[in-house]
């Protein structure tokens, strides 16, 4: 019997039990890699702080639930996809317009599945609120474009997407205007 005690202790000490292994180390505890590097460049340093900023969840209005894809921190913003950022404006109503699509603090004007990824993002990243999401300045791509006015004739397609980034441009003052009257 004591024999039989004795091989079943000696069992139970050989078998792996889940409990008895070492603890991986925590997923944000930085390698010491990035640690080092981090501790002698400042700027790399701040980016990895900046990263890590939590963002607030948006909720839905007709349900009150936060999208899954909402991302948690400005890293996660950056990483979303195609089919993400789809999906958000979908849930928040900024795809299809609807009764709650005006609702939201700074609903999106036009939201268009053809939209370049980038564009896309900037106009969720506008939709919650991140700074630096509102519309790029119009940018010049040859010397000809760079010419004053008055010194080159433009034409018509040039003309009509100056008047509609114009348009464009006034529908997100007023959003703005409207959002934020102390401001303006």
């Amino acid at each position: 019997m004591e024999n039989q005690a004795q091989s079943s202790s000696n069992n139970n000490s050989n078998n792996n039990h889940p409990d008895d292994h070492q603890p991986y180390p925590h997923p944000s505890t930085p390698s010491m890699l990035g640690a080092r590097r981090a501790a002698k460049n400042a700027a790399l340093r701040q980016k990895l702080q900046q990263m890590a900023l939590p963002l607030a969840p948006l909720v839905q209005l007709s349900t009150g639930e936060v999208h899954p894809s909402f991302p948690g921190t400005l890293l996660n913003f950056w990483l979303l996809t195609d089919a993400e950022l789809e999906a958000l404006a979908h849930f928040y109503h900024q795809r299809t317009p609807g009764r709650y699509t005006l609702h939201y603090p700074c609903p999106i004007a036009r939201w268009s599945s053809d939209l370049p990824l980038e564009e896309k993002r900037r106009k969720i990243g506008r939709f919650i609120g991140l700074r630096g999401c509102q519309s790029p300045p119009a940018e010049s791509h040859s010397a000809a474009e760079a010419l004053p006015t008055p010194l080159r004739p433009r034409s018509e397609d040039e003309l009509l997407d100056e008047a509609r980034r114009a348009r464009v441009a006034a529908e997100e003052d007023e959003v703005w205007r409207r959002k934020l009257p102390w401001y303006y």
